[in-house]
């Protein structure tokens, strides 16, 4: 485990220009701006190493080519840019391809609250990016399955996935819960992709319009077999992979480059309140550049 990174109430102030650049705006007044990187770093730079590093490679379809190149990931024209690209430069790595993915492991941690990204991507066959929450695994029994997809695109299909993974969801495909929901839109034009997270249900939004909703059950015997697992604190990744070819739109063109942008990617918790106070003790600072 990572040593987590405390590194206090740190503020910068957010310009006007930064937010008004937004294509949604959360009006709610329960909720707080608590956490933003807007990406404004000089071109070629990589994202702040305060908050993100790069996910290492491991043998999952999404992992499996990671890499840490300069190629896969970096900063320009104030958006973070991951990709995947054919590898003809790094000597004595296997990988047919480098893809970009970073992450904020055991520095950043969310739990509950409003999480919108602004990002694009490209609609080629094997396209396979995502920006998604995992559960910290910290204290916490290891069945207890947790990863909340805010969105993921699947090869040259123009629609957005939205997608709960609960213990029960991985562990029974039978499980009868409607845990995925899809959005058709233009997937190359930016789109501001968002969750609600509480206590008692997880809502996708894309643009502020929501799209579905995954409900705490109220079922004891669902419950206990691991229907909603989502309580505990959560990294964030931010990644552009490519598809294993399990299925035809999911070929990857090893040949080629694939790329998905990142404006930015911003948290929002609720004010004055109890669970105010869970989420800040669940978290390693409140940084918002």
């Amino acid at each position: 485990m990572i040593k987590n990174i405390l590194l206090g109430m740190l503020l910068f102030t957010v310009s006007a220009d930064t937010i008004i650049k937004s294509e949604t705006a959360l009006s709610n007044d329960d909720y707080e701006l608590v956490f933003s990187d807007e990406f404004n770093l000089p071109d070629g730079s990589q994202p702040d190493s305060r908050v993100w590093s790069n996910k290492p490679r491991n043998p999952d379809t999404c992992n499996r080519w990671n890499s840490g190149s300069k190629k896969a990931v970096y900063i320009k024209d104030g958006v973070l840019v991951c990709k995947a690209v054919p590898n003809k430069s790094e000597r004595g790595d296997t990988a047919r391809m480098l893809t970009g993915s970073v992450w904020t492991y055991g520095k950043y941690n969310v739990k509950y609250g409003k999480i919108e990204v602004r990002m694009r991507t490209n609609t080629k066959k094997g396209n396979f990016p995502a920006a998604w929450l995992k559960w910290q695994n910290k204290g916490i029994k290891s069945e207890n399955y947790s990863e909340i997809d805010i969105v993921e695109m699947f090869g040259n299909r123009k629609a957005a996935h939205h997608t709960a993974h609960s213990q029960l969801t991985v562990s029974n495909k039978r499980h009868g819960e409607n845990n995925t929901f899809v959005e058709k839109l233009n997937v190359k034009k930016w789109h501001v992709y968002g969750i609600e997270w509480t206590p008692t249900y997880i809502t996708w939004t894309v643009d502020g319009k929501p799209v579905g909703t995954y409900y705490k059950s109220k079922n004891e015997r669902l419950l206990k077999q691991g229907q909603w697992t989502f309580d505990a604190p959560c990294y964030i990744v931010l990644n552009q992979s490519v598809g294993d070819g399990s299925y035809s739109h999911m070929v990857p063109n090893c040949k080629t480059t694939y790329e998905t942008q990142f404006d930015w990617i911003r948290v929002y918790q609720k004010k004055k309140s109890k669970a105010t106070k869970e989420i800040k003790e669940s978290a390693d600072f409140n940084l918002v550049f």
